[in-house]
């Protein structure tokens, strides 16, 4: 098969053909159609996550369908369509597990981190951690929903009842979300990169009744804020927009630090908090309310080996929607 792989930190990825051995038992191999490109690839891609093993195949918004199973999968049969998301795998006898918070097991494993990813032809994953997918829904729509939106749903969820909710940062987990917010009769305000008129055009299209710049404060108080963009000095920002009693939720795996600030931004029982990973039962949940709701993302797709572009374009925030590879 060929992949796109990084062998280094800062630099492009590069093309090669690589040879996949049968599945094993828990093991479904997978013919990929689409891959979300996530901006955790370009945290991979500039080594600011830890433990970074190269070489690696990124990409954890996977779409395909099986091709061969291992002898105990029995969720799924050949010619089946799946999704392969962030979490690869767990040890299942933690204490996060037993307790049912796989998302933090110590021993977790990740799709395009610390396991192949997509950016391939093909994939080897553990099928116990493959989602059934929404049907009749093109593969490159389908891609975003299991990061983008899985993750963001998690965010999302633990930012509470908010009938007034902030997106800091308009992108593939924002354009997601904010769907699924007015579907649920909440407000939305959005929050691009300051000046962004495209962006913020694209938030009020999918229902924002606001958008501005993340330098600039909302008509009214905020009850939470979800931060989709990896800048620390938005957690102040934010929290100067929500109400008393009011949340920050921290939906990234990485953000650059966090700035020094007064306490009475804090003060008022405001709380601020993060999200890690997701759980299986997070997928099901998802997915089903994805069904339901005929949500979709938009998306820019790109060739396989076209990666390093859209890489570019998510780094410069020249997308609305997400980016997609596609391999027809």
């Amino acid at each position: 098969m060929k992949a796109m792989r990084l062998i280094a930190t800062g630099s492009p990825l590069e093309a090669c053909e690589l040879s996949l051995p049968a599945p094993k038992a828990h093991e479904v191999l997978i013919r990929i159609l689409a891959c979300g490109v996530c901006r955790t690839d370009l945290h991979l891609a500039d080594g600011e996550l830890p433990d970074i093993r190269h070489p690696l195949i990124p990409g954890h918004e996977i779409v395909g369908t099986v091709v061969a199973a291992g002898a105990e999968v029995t969720r799924f049969r050949a010619g089946e369509r799946v999704g392969v998301p962030w979490l690869g795998y767990t040890c299942g006898v933690c204490e996060y597990c037993r307790a049912g918070h796989e998302n933090l097991c110590p021993r977790a494993r990740f799709t395009g981190y610390t396991l192949p990813g997509g950016y391939a032809q093909e994939v080897l994953a553990d099928a116990r951690y493959c989602l059934r997918l929404p049907s009749g829904v093109p593969p490159a729509e389908l891609a975003p929903l299991l990061c983008a939106g899985l993750i963001g749903y998690r965010a999302y969820r633990a930012a509470g009842e908010a009938g007034r909710l902030g997106l800091y940062g308009f992108g593939a987990a924002a354009h997601l979300l904010a769907q699924v917010a007015r579907h649920e009769g909440r407000r939305v305000f959005a929050f691009t990169r300051p000046q962004d008129a495209a962006a913020q055009r694209f938030a009020r299209e999918l229902g924002a009744e606001w958008a501005g710049g993340s330098d600039e404060s909302p008509p009214e108080p905020l009850d939470a804020a979800i931060l989709f963009a990896p800048v620390g000095a938005l957690i102040p920002a934010a929290l100067a927009c929500v109400r008393p009693g009011g949340r920050v939720v921290c939906a990234g795996i990485h953000m650059s630090d966090v700035p020094g600030f007064a306490y009475r931004l804090l003060w008022g029982e405001r709380s601020v908090s993060s999200v890690a990973n997701l759980t299986r039962a997070d997928g099901e949940e998802f997915m089903a309310l994805a069904a339901r709701l005929g949500l979709r993302a938009t998306v820019q797709r790109f060739a396989l080996a076209e990666a390093n572009q859209a890489l570019g374009c998510l780094r410069s925030g020249a997308l609305a929607g997400a980016a997609v590879l596609e391999m027809p």
